[in-house]
């Protein structure tokens, strides 16, 4: 690298650095380039970045397609002390939101199909609260239906990095996750049919 190539790569370095540290949330590479000039190398500066917080107090990290400063994992008995115990997810809140997760886009309707049973009107809300779902848009069907699905939170909070990192229906029953009578193992059948 020339020395205006080192001190361009520098700022956008310092850039992309300052950007993550003032955003609340993860941010998309495309995002984040926007920031930067046409053509720097975004992809480079980012595992640069990376690299660079590797095993310190704060590291950067890639959720999804996003990126975003978090405290070490290791270092997270040191700060539960001080940190607010969050809403707990009644069993209900907990299906519903796996079947959102697993099955994203999902219906209401669809959601109460696989659960088996109404879903209640705070359910829905209790998970939007948590940052976990979001609405994703309208079905293009008979009454536009909302469509829901996870958010970045989602995937930050349950430490994945894509939605490929869930469990498979195989590890779910090896645990012993899935019960006796329909599921999302029976309705993920019976949509492949």
């Amino acid at each position: 690298m020339s020395g205006d190539d080192t001190e361009r790569f520098a700022h956008a370095r310092r850039v992309i650095e300052a950007v993550l540290f003032a955003s609340a949330e993860p941010l998309g590479r495309d995002r984040l380039a926007e920031y930067l000039p046409a053509g720097a190398p975004i992809d480079a500066v980012l595992d640069s970045l990376a690299a660079d917080y590797a095993g310190r107090g704060v590291e950067l990290v890639r959720r999804d397609d996003a990126w975003a400063f978090r405290t070490a994992p290791d270092l997270a008995p040191h700060l539960q002390a001080r940190v607010v115990e969050p809403r707990r997810l009644g069993r209900a809140a907990l299906e519903v939101l796996a079947i959102i997760a697993y099955h994203q886009p999902v219906t209401r309707a669809e959601i109460e199909e696989i659960r088996g049973v109404a879903l209640a009107r705070g359910t829905l809300d209790l998970l939007i609260e948590t940052g976990f779902v979001r609405p994703r848009g309208r079905r293009q069907a008979v009454g536009r239906p909302l469509e829901w699905a996870t958010t970045p939170h989602f995937l930050d909070h349950f430490d994945l990095a894509s939605l490929a990192d869930l469990p498979g229906l195989d590890e779910l029953k090896a645990a012993g996750l899935l019960g006796q009578g329909r599921g999302i193992a029976d309705y993920a059948a019976d949509q492949e049919q």
